[in-house]
């Protein structure tokens, strides 16, 4: 906490400036459609790691199966690319050619 000191004494005054705090910047991962990802791994990994329900996966899973691509959470940068690298991971070991990416959410302050 700052105080005010009388300037007769020789006591500087000290004034603090108010920080804003902004939000981070927020990413979509996306999911990308291929015709050799399963289905059911595509919803594991929706579950697993991205923890979304049974239904929701299946939701998100089918919205990608017929529109080529859908959005599978969206988190800051780093847990965006960390789920990111974990989903290619486990898509290898099954060798699965699953392909996601991420973007920037659109900022509402910009």
């Amino acid at each position: 906490m700052s105080e005010r000191w009388d300037e007769d004494e020789g006591v500087v005054v000290e004034t603090r400036r108010e920080e804003k705090v902004r939000r981070p910047r927020m990413y979509r991962v996306l999911l990308h459609n291929d015709d050799y990802t399963t289905r059911e791994f595509v919803v594991e990994v929706l579950r697993g790691v991205f923890h979304h329900s049974e239904g929701d996966a299946v939701r998100i899973m089918l919205h990608v199966h017929y529109n080529g691509i859908g959005v599978a959470g969206v988190f800051t940068r780093e847990v965006a690319e960390t789920k990111l690298r974990t989903v290619e991971q486990l898509a290898r070991e099954r060798e699965y050619p699953l392909r996601l990416t991420m973007e920037p959410e659109e900022d509402d302050d910009e």
